[in-house]
């Protein structure tokens, strides 16, 4: 590594995430959609929020679209119409933000971690069948960083050992495997449209997609307090969990970008594979048959720290996503095994570096990035 003299004003600065550039490129038919809203005096469960529903269960060629106030609300809400509760276990990954977890943890089932596979940061399909018990009652795959995990195996060992799916496609608005979208490979899935995603709110947001009839019904009635399909009677115990108009129409402006935001995060990541393909970090892998709409771009590197901060005195900024496997955090030891149990999320923890990937950045600020970490 070269340690060379800091020159301030030669540093090109590059942020992590450029939210508001996005309100600047749709701020006409975002501030009419707002107005609209306000204007409609219908600022709950409206037009907006049918029509989401509609166009995000088409894009993901999924029967049902279930508008919900968060991605996290939309993992509980299928666990708990799945029927997921105290003596049932859930197998899932413990590299990943805390809502996967936690959410199983409040159905009262028991969270039982497989380890990763490195190249992909998503759960390691070959090691799910050996902690597989009587008390298996789902499998949660975790979309992670913009791909979705191993698909394929992992419905193979659902469907041999009679367990449902429930993916959590928090990072994966787009993704798809050989075509076939999330939302296809489970009893549901849960999307995410926090500010930071690909495709993000302003605010708080969720969606439920699902390919049954009687989870659909289910899922809509526990998002309004268990409210059947008569007014004031309750088939379920519930949340209040709608998504607020204002919500959707922000969402369907962004969603007329959404496609050519993706592929600009391709054509950023390309930048970065090519000028990185022959640097010292391990670069992220696409596995055969995904795309990648690029949540995130997650390089490794044994030096991960010294990076970071090589990077941030030069005008970048980077995130570590996630610093600390879920096993290792206090409300959830009980669940691990300890330190060693597993050994891909733990060291994938200690280097991992994610890198700005934003559809507003320019190329030559990507290729600045690259060149700094190849100079590192």
């Amino acid at each position: 590594m070269r340690h060379n003299r800091l020159h301030p004003d030669s540093f090109m600065r590059v942020p992590f995430y450029d939210i508001k550039a996005q309100y600047d490129e749709l701020q006409q038919p975002l501030d009419a959609a707002v107005h609209a809203v306000m204007s409609s005096g219908l600022y709950s469960m409206g037009e907006n929020h049918r029509l989401i529903e509609e166009e995000l269960a088409a894009l993901h060629q999924v029967k049902h679209g279930i508008a919900v106030n968060s991605g996290t609300d939309a993992l509980r809400i299928i666990m708990d119409a799945a029927g997921i509760g105290p003596g049932d276990e859930v197998i899932t990954s413990a590299f990943t933000f805390v809502a996967s977890v936690e959410t199983i943890v409040q159905t009262g089932a028991t969270p039982v971690f497989v380890d990763i596979d490195p190249a992909t940061f998503c759960i390691d399909s070959a090691k799910i069948t050996s902690v597989i018990t009587p008390r298996t009652k789902a499998i949660q795959p975790i979309h992670l960083f913009g791909q979705l995990a191993d698909v394929t195996k992992i419905s193979e060992i659902a469907a041999e050992n009679n367990l449902k799916i429930v993916e959590d496609a928090a990072q994966a608005i787009g993704s798809s495997f050989k075509g076939t979208p999330a939302g296809n490979f489970g009893i549901g899935a849960g999307f995410s449209f926090y500010i930071t995603k690909n495709l993000g709110a302003a605010g708080d947001a969720g969606l439920i997609l699902t390919n049954d009839d009687e989870m659909a019904s289910a899922c809509r009635s526990i998002r309004v307090h268990g409210m059947g399909r008569e007014r004031y009677y309750y088939d379920y115990v519930g949340y209040t969990s709608r998504m607020d108009e204002i919500q959707a129409a922000i969402l369907r402006v962004k969603l007329t970008k959404f496609d050519e935001w993706n592929l600009r995060r391709a054509n950023l990541a390309e930048i970065y594979l090519e000028v990185l393909s022959n640097s010292s970090v391990v670069l992220p892998v696409t596995s055969p048959g995904n795309n990648n709409t690029y949540h995130q771009f997650s390089i490794r590197s044994d030096r991960r720290d010294g990076l970071q901060a090589f990077l941030k005195e030069r005008g970048i900024d980077s995130m570590i996503y996630y610093p600390v496997p879920i096993h290792f955090h206090e409300p959830y030891r009980k669940f691990g095994n300890g330190p060693g149990s597993l050994p891909e999320s733990e060291k994938a923890a200690k280097e991992i570096l994610n890198l700005p990937i934003h559809q507003h950045l320019t190329s030559d600020q990507v290729a600045y990035v690259a060149k700094t970490i190849a100079e590192f």
